[in-house]
């Protein structure tokens, strides 16, 4: 009924994909039921060798935590026989970045309210490490030492790495790219396009919404 609008965020474990972003304000158990069809069809188009772990975003990982949207989906996706995907119930804003799920489900106001937070924490982390690092000549010293992991960390933190949001639930891929970014990050959308088309994202939706 939807499309929705997904990126991916870097976890412990590798990548996880993440919607709804801010298409959607709010959903229907349906919408959210769709989202996690769409969303472990494109993370099982992006990483082939890897199984869909679906989780819903929320207050809390009991049972009787959330919204009666939230509970009535859970209980759908609990009792949804598929072999598409593994659902592993709630997850907590917390507990996004542990890599224990790879597809996070949630309506468009708490997942784009997830996405910025996450922005801005990448953002002032990196900020702050920078400060500490040329601040005195100590910190310099201690940066030139450690300047390979200190590039991984910068780059794992990088917004552009991950730039080219997806919409999904179209009949054909559609990519939304920062209008702040510059040729890295939008070289890295044109990525996520050649993913998508070789992995026949539009196609795997369609077979498993069906």
């Amino acid at each position: 009924d939807k499309p929705a609008l997904s990126a991916l965020w870097p976890n412990k474990k590798g990548m996880s994909v993440v919607l709804d972003l801010g298409a959607n304000i709010e959903c229907s158990e349906k919408n959210l039921v769709d989202f996690s069809i769409m969303g472990a069809s494109l993370f099982k188009s992006l990483y082939p060798e890897e199984f869909p772990k679906v989780a819903l975003l929320n207050i809390g990982s009991e049972e009787i935590k959330g919204n009666d949207i939230i509970k009535s989906t859970y209980q759908k996706l609990t009792n949804k026989n598929n072999k598409e995907f593994e659902f592993k119930g709630y997850i907590e804003g917390n507990k996004l970045m542990n890599g224990d799920v790879n597809v996070i489900v949630a309506d468009g106001f708490t997942g784009n309210v997830a996405l910025k937070t996450a922005e801005g924490t990448a953002n002032f982390i990196t900020n702050e490490l920078k400060s500490a690092l040329t601040g005195n000549f100590v910190g310099k010293i201690s940066s030139f030492l450690n300047k390979k992991n200190l590039i991984k960390f910068k780059e794992r933190l990088d917004p552009r790495l991950y730039n080219g949001a997806i919409f999904i639930g179209l009949d054909s891929p559609v990519i939304k790219s920062h209008g702040s970014t510059d040729y890295l990050g939008f070289s890295n959308s044109l990525s996520v396009c050649e993913k998508i088309i070789k992995g026949n994202l539009i196609e795997k939706i369609s077979n498993n919404i069906n």
